[in-house]
């Protein structure tokens, strides 16, 4: 199983909008450092037999798409319906074409809910031939099951984002947390026995909405985890400083990044 991180910025990226000279308000990153420069979070997995999964629509899918050179996606599954997850929908027209067929849109009745009441052309029935709007079938997810999506076996689990319920996913011995502050008995029992976690850390303090460092170690920690990689970074968080401060079993993601998972034995 491949996963490829196509971006690993926060909500407003790094660097976000602004700055001194208009070109990028940077924060404690060193503009100088490229895997510091961060779009906005999605990942794609595919499966051995190379059927692929992705995971939100960011605003900047379509770049993304293109710079880690993938060239189709089977479904799609939405982990809630923030807009820097969700307003890249647009761009699944080009996919269906790809396809030449609707693609399923997974996710819960919260967050389907809320993308009919954004993107409802969307989700209206396909008229063939061609895709000149984007086609999904939408597809109920409970907090708690395992979907079969994409030829991958998707165990799905609640988090707290403190202003909403998010999903998380494990795939065999991987995990993607993303947007998430507080874990609950149940999540941590999903996560029991996971090997890699990327999972969302946005600053080195506290954060109302997402988990901060110190949030994140003590997880891993409890996880026993053999490899976190963190995520969904905001402006707080230079790549140099994290290379010094981080745990040798604890890196941080760049956009583009690629984590070979292997097959449970």
């Amino acid at each position: 199983m491949r996963i490829t991180i196509l971006g690993c910025g926060g909500s407003a990226g790094v660097p976000m909008i602004g700055g001194r000279d208009g070109r990028g308000d940077w924060g404690a990153c060193d503009a100088d450092e490229p895997r510091n420069r961060r779009m906005r979070s999605a990942i794609v997995v595919e499966s051995e037999a190379g059927t692929r999964l992705l995971v939100d629509t960011p605003p900047d899918l379509r770049s993304q798409l293109l710079a880690c050179a993938i060239p189709a996606i089977d479904a799609v599954l939405f982990t809630h319906s923030h807009a820097d997850h969700i307003t890249g929908l647009d761009e699944i027209r080009i996919l269906n074409r790809i396809a030449g067929r609707p693609l399923q849109a997974y996710g819960t009745g919260e967050t389907l809910d809320e993308l009919r009441l954004r993107f409802d052309y969307a989700f209206r029935p396909w008229r063939p031939p061609g895709f000149f709007r984007p086609v999904l079938e939408p597809v109920l997810v409970t907090p708690g099951e395992t979907v079969e999506v994409a030829g991958l076996a998707v165990t799905v689990f609640g988090q707290d984002h403190h202003v909403m319920p998010t999903l998380g996913l494990r795939i065999d011995g991987f995990a993607y947390s993303t947007d998430v502050v507080r874990l609950d008995a149940e999540a941590l029992a999903a996560l029991a026995g996971i090997d890699t976690w990327l999972v969302g850390c946005f600053q080195r303090q506290p954060h109302p909405t997402h988990a901060d460092v110190a949030t994140v170690l003590r997880w891993a920690r409890q996880l026993a985890v053999r490899r976190t990689v963190l995520t969904h970074m905001g402006t707080d968080l230079d790549w140099a400083w994290m290379q010094r401060h981080l745990p040798e079993d604890v890196e941080p993601a760049f956009d583009g990044m690629v984590l070979e998972i292997a097959a449970p034995v």
